[in-house]
């Protein structure tokens, strides 16, 4: 996104929710647009919130073009930022998100060849 794109009359909660139905419908690169909204326009403190979720994001993606290394580091980063938001935070189920990233993960890159995208992690969102 870039600052041109990025409209500060948008409210950031209409921006995670449109994300988070874009993530769940396996839309990840253009969700993480959406979160990373959030993250720009984050003045509550819950950038690092966002800044998961977009990490989140991008992993899936990079581990749909089978760039594992790169799904990896993403993953990694995205537990970093979101361990502070745990269990939830903004409707978020961050806790079954991050227990559902893991296993997919390391499923995905252990065989490829077989990986469900229809099991593919989702977002809990009671927003």
């Amino acid at each position: 996104m870039s600052e041109v794109d990025f409209d500060p009359e948008r409210p950031v909660s209409d921006a995670l929710k449109e994300g988070i139905q874009l993530f769940n419908e396996g839309e990840y690169e253009e969700s993480h647009e959406d979160f990373e909204h959030g993250w720009l326009a984050s003045e509550s403190g819950d950038a690092d919130f966002f800044k998961g979720l977009v990490q989140a994001a991008i992993c899936l993606h990079k581990l749909q073009q089978g760039q594992h290394d790169g799904a990896q580091k993403l993953h990694s980063g995205m537990r970093r930022y979101l361990a502070a938001y745990l269990p939830s935070h903004r409707g978020v189920d961050v806790s079954a998100l991050m227990e559902e990233m893991r296993p997919f993960l390391e499923a995905a890159i252990t065989h490829p060849d077989a990986i469900g995208w229809s099991n593919a992690p989702r977002m809990k969102f009671d927003g």
